[in-house]
């Protein structure tokens, strides 16, 4: 199992921290008992939790500059016309990408193109799902100009567990289709804003994969 880069900081520290347990129980109850077993299974499990959150696997990404591929592990929570104030304004499709803590967090463009706009914004940390976490939470918001079909807004929502939130993206620069755009950490979501006219091939509810499942194909 690969690790994500993002992981490296968290898993040193999760790792002293559970050693730093492991011999400071020893050193004051140097006789095994059933407590003992206890603490060593919680922080193990606890070391686990934390490798498999960082997980990095491989994947087959199939680039199609009519395609909107998912940009990121999870459960698709919202499929709906809005206007998006920020950057398009106008009507757009927005589906969003709920992504749980068991999920891989890792964050791909969904389509491929000149990075035209980035902008972070701090702010609350509203349980994912919140209706208002796309405008109050901490975020980012990139947009994407695809050379044939315009410009494609994904935004990176802090939710209640996520306090750290990683962007690669930087104007002017190309993001290839399915490539890595940032990491959040421990729960979040991300929506991706999209023409009105977008066929869309997902439903509420669907479990989807980064850079595998099809969100979306533009209208030709």
């Amino acid at each position: 199992m690969t690790i994500h880069k993002e992981g490296y900081k968290s898993l040193l520290f999760t790792g002293l921290f559970v050693l730093g347990v492991v011999i400071g129980l020893n050193a004051a109850w140097p006789e095994q008992t059933i407590f003992h077993y206890i603490v060593y299974a919680i922080t193990g499990l606890l070391f686990l939790t934390i490798l498999q959150f960082f997980r990095h696997p491989r994947r087959k990404i199939n680039q199609n500059p009519e395609d909107i591929l998912c940009p990121a592990d999870g459960k698709v929570v919202v499929i709906e016309k809005t206007v998006e104030e920020e950057y398009l304004k106008k009507e757009c499709i927005q589906i969003s990408v709920f992504m749980s803590p068991v999920n891989v967090h890792v964050n791909r463009y969904p389509v491929g193109g000149n990075v035209s706009f980035y902008k972070y914004h701090p702010g609350k940390f509203l349980v994912a799902w919140h209706p208002k976490s796309s405008t109050e939470n901490e975020r980012t918001t990139v947009v994407v100009d695809t050379p044939e079909y315009g410009p494609v807004l994904i935004r990176q929502i802090a939710g209640a567990l996520a306090r750290r939130i990683v962007c690669y993206s930087k104007e002017g620069q190309q993001a290839n289709q399915g490539g890595e755009m940032g990491f959040i950490k421990f729960g979040s979501r991300v929506d991706v804003f999209i023409p009105t006219d977008a066929r869309i091939h997902v439903n509420i509810g669907d479990v989807v994969r980064g850079g595998e499942s099809l969100l979306a194909s533009f209208a030709r």
